[in-house]
């Protein structure tokens, strides 16, 4: 079992320390928050250890869980890497570009590990049909949210889109050409509603829609390509896949034929891959674990959500422009 503590005990921080608590790939050793009547109470409550600084934390531990605000992720990974830590860090990885390339760099130069907390790689419903999305076309994808103040701090691109943005950039093998967008500030100093089109060089476009003063939450994703179509609801962890072959030459009664102009007929039918339901944030921990003791590549990596934020970036340069 690997021993962790985490840093940042918000709202996000106390599911990953009841998870890690549950694991049977880790020894939660505490937590350090900057907040100290916050730890303390939370400590109280929960049974976990309180630690008061980080130095402490980071030397009782062989792997950091930073789930601090995105501001304070650099800062973090900083210290805990030059001390020879395995890191997971939450989405987005860093504030600006270069300092998520010098935690890249720093984890190459210390031989540690990184992963980075894009949880919607392991919601079940896009494990389920991440291997029959093979040359997606065009994508579309709708991620809405109610208000909530928590995440306003940052425009709705870095706290909703960029998990699209990940996703999209896992399965389209191909660099991105050119991007445009436009966003629009509601009720933030930063914008509460975008769009972004993103062009790749081999032809696919994706077209992103995030909001976070929708009346209701939306998480859908829709990837076509050649003889399929597939659905993703993140949210409600489902999945849809409508593809086409050759039509028979003695169709049953009951076939779906369709017949074009010229002349060629397809068959639709429709595929229902198993969902099997999972803890994606537990998931997510548990297979650093393994690319740690295994010493494979995690899932997710640095280089992984560092593209997703260069991507992020370049959409919110759009709405300066």
């Amino acid at each position: 079992m690997l021993k962790v503590g985490v840093l940042g005990a918000g709202h996000l921080g106390k599911i990953h320390l009841r998870l890690l608590q549950q694991s049977e790939k880790y020894e939660l050793v505490g937590f350090y928050d900057e907040n100290q009547e916050n730890a303390e109470k939370i400590a109280r409550e929960f049974g976990y250890k309180n630690f008061h600084t980080i130095a402490t934390l980071i030397h009782a531990v062989d792997v950091i869980d930073i789930v601090t605000p995105t501001l304070s992720h650099y800062k973090c990974a900083r210290v805990a890497i030059k001390s020879g830590k395995h890191i997971f860090i939450e989405k987005p990885i860093s504030n600006t570009i270069e300092e998520a390339e010098e935690i890249i760099a720093l984890a190459q130069e210390f031989g540690v590990k990184g992963q980075v907390g894009h949880v919607e790689r392991f919601n079940p419903a896009f494990k389920a049909v991440r291997e029959m999305i093979e040359t997606p076309m065009f994508i579309e994808t709708h991620r809405l949210a109610e208000f909530n103040p928590r995440g306003t701090d940052v425009p709705v691109v870095l706290d909703l889109m960029i998990h699209d943005i990940d996703v999209i950039l896992s399965v389209v093998k191909s660099p991105v050409k050119h991007i445009n967008a436009s966003g629009v500030s509601v009720i933030s100093d930063t914008p509460d509603i975008a769009n972004a089109r993103i062009e790749f060089e081999n032809g696919c476009v994706a077209n992103l829609t995030a909001s976070r003063i929708s009346l209701k939450n939306m998480r859908k994703s829709r990837f076509f390509q050649k003889d399929a179509y597939i659905s993703v609801d993140f949210l409600e962890k489902k999945c849809e896949v409508v593809k086409m072959k050759d039509a028979p030459e003695q169709p049953g009664d009951f076939d779906m034929i369709l017949q074009n102009a010229e002349g060629v007929k397809k068959q639709i039918y429709f595929a229902n891959p198993e969902v099997e339901l999972n803890n994606a944030i537990l998931d997510e921990l548990e297979t650093f674990a393994d690319a740690i003791n295994n010493n494979t590549s995690p899932i997710v990596t640095l280089e992984h959500g560092t593209e997703a934020l260069r991507v992020a970036h370049q959409i919110i340069d759009c709405f300066k422009k």
